[in-house]
């Protein structure tokens, strides 16, 4: 059966065109964001733009001051601690739902999207992406669209937080969350949410653990 077509407004356009901006850091934490600006470049008139800031800050990657400007919102190392509790919760919260509601053939879905992503493991940026089709499409399947977008727009701040101070310790640990989808992929198959739920635990601290203990080598949560 053919896919469903999306249409998007030239609005939603814009935001996820200034959103991938910000996340791969082409507009740099604290670079002024300038509608008029902005306007030219993208060739679009002021309104997409006002309206895509304003879901930027919504979101948390600009801060909007009336009367001085817009900036994206700086990049704190200290972040990545609510980030990864936000991960945690997120992923149990849909994991056990969908232990319960994913049929064989969602879950043959996930197996194909964990073993396309052993493939991208010389590739950290697409293995970053496939991860969230993933764990999207783990969403869809447990009904849990509220708990997905609060469980994208973590990743999404993981993305860029991991770009800008953790893009070598996470290369590293690319082939350690493989295995960990590996395991996972096998609680989902058993219909084991206690065991799904002690894979996730166990991946994310263990995670968390890593990055700290790299951002303390390098200074950055020393304020």
């Amino acid at each position: 059966m053919a896919g469903r077509i999306v249409f998007r407004s030239k609005n939603e356009q814009i935001y996820d065109l200034l959103k991938t901006k910000i996340l791969h850091g082409e507009i740099k934490p604290g670079e002024p964001m300038v509608i008029d600006t902005l306007a030219e470049e993208l060739g679009v008139s002021q309104i997409p733009i006002r309206e895509a800031l304003r879901q930027l800050e919504a979101t948390g990657f600009v801060h909007i001051e009336p009367y001085v400007g817009t900036r994206t919102t700086e990049i704190q190392a200290s972040s990545i601690r609510e980030i990864f509790a936000l991960l945690e919760t997120t992923e149990i919260v849909s994991g056990r739902e969908a232990c319960k509601l994913m049929t064989d053939a969602d879950i043959d879905e996930v197996e194909r999207m964990i073993q396309a992503m052993a493939n991208m493991l010389d590739d950290p940026d697409a293995w970053s992406e496939q991860n969230k089709a993933l764990h999207q499409y783990i969403c869809q399947k447990a009904n849990m669209d509220i708990v997905g977008k609060v469980l994208m727009l973590a990743l999404d701040h993981w993305d860029r937080l991991r770009r800008y101070y953790l893009e070598d310790v996470f290369a590293q640990r690319m082939n350690q969350r493989q295995n960990e989808h590996e395991k996972m992929l096998l609680a989902l198959r058993q219909r084991d949410p206690d065991e799904l739920d002690h894979v996730i635990r166990t991946h994310n601290r263990e995670s968390v653990q890593a990055y700290l203990a790299h951002l303390e080598r390098i200074h950055a949560l020393e304020t």
